[in-house]
């Protein structure tokens, strides 16, 4: 009976880190959605989005320096200081040096990662000249885009969930274009109650505040299918506000936008957007 027991565990041990193994490809990051037992960021493909990464993972390693260095630190002091190491117990109380330390060193550390923090956030408050625009505005429960005339648009269009397409929940009707290698300036408002629009793998989340008008840029360097949805509690669907983001090269956004104009004609003379520089 013992043995059967043991076997049987063994069985489970092993199945389990066949599963472990198996997967392991899951476990990367996806491109442009979340993939099953992803335990990364998603791939970024700007050049916010990689800072934000390279900051999380250098982040990363000195939490665990610290952390084994901690360690290393009480388990010097079980050993070293112990009742049987030290009858007698010392009633030393300070140490000048130790206190410098103990203060001067976790200064410059905050100082070694306030670095890397102020630059990253100086890229993405950063105002760069934009290629294309593109308001966003956010519905309970859906999102709406504008294209300005004076860019070639002069539509407006809502994008709502689509049930039927993949990735579940994170598709929609109507997507969002914008060409390849091309700074894009996005203006955030929402026309009801708080919204947030983010897409991972730009690296930018933003609030939607009615009455408001919030602004950031990317640049995506990469062609393909970007999944986000709102991060901002905003009611009864709020899980049901995905946003869908497509890259595409120069020529596939000059063809998006003629067949746009048809698609979402409207009959006044475009979309008024605030001034961008």
């Amino acid at each position: 009976m013992r043995t059967a027991k043991t076997h049987t565990r063994s069985t489970w041990g092993l199945a389990a880190l066949g599963a472990i193994l198996a997967s392991s490809s899951a476990l990367a990051a996806g491109i442009g959605q979340p993939e099953p037992w992803q335990m990364d960021r998603q791939v970024p493909v700007t050049e916010n989005a990689r800072d934000i990464l390279h900051f999380e993972v250098g982040l990363h390693w000195l939490s665990l320096g610290i952390s084994l260095f901690v360690l290393a630190l009480i388990l010097y002091c079980i050993f070293k200081f112990s009742e049987k190491a030290n009858p007698v117990p010392s009633k030393t109380t300070h140490n000048t040096m130790i206190e410098v330390a103990w203060t001067i060193v976790p200064v410059l550390i905050l100082v070694a990662v306030a670095i890397p923090s102020f630059r990253l956030l100086r890229t993405q408050l950063s105002d760069p000249k934009a290629d294309v625009i593109v308001k966003v505005i956010g519905h309970a429960w859906y999102w709406s885009y504008e294209y300005p005339a004076d860019q070639g648009g002069g539509f407006t269009f809502d994008a709502n969930l689509d049930e039927e397409k993949m990735p579940k929940l994170l598709g929609t009707d109507n997507d969002m274009v914008v060409p390849v290698n091309k700074i894009v300036k996005v203006q955030v408002t929402a026309a009801d109650v708080l919204h947030s629009w983010a897409v991972p793998s730009f690296g930018f989340k933003i609030d939607a505040v009615p009455g408001r008008l919030n602004q950031f840029w990317f640049k995506a360097d990469r062609e393909g299918t970007y999944h986000g949805q709102c991060s901002e509690l905003c009611g009864q669907r709020h899980a049901y506000m995905p946003i869908t983001v497509r890259v595409v090269s120069d020529e596939a956004y000059a063809q998006w936008l003629t067949e746009a104009k048809t698609k979402f004609a409207r009959i006044d003379d475009g979309s008024k957007l605030a001034d961008a520089r």
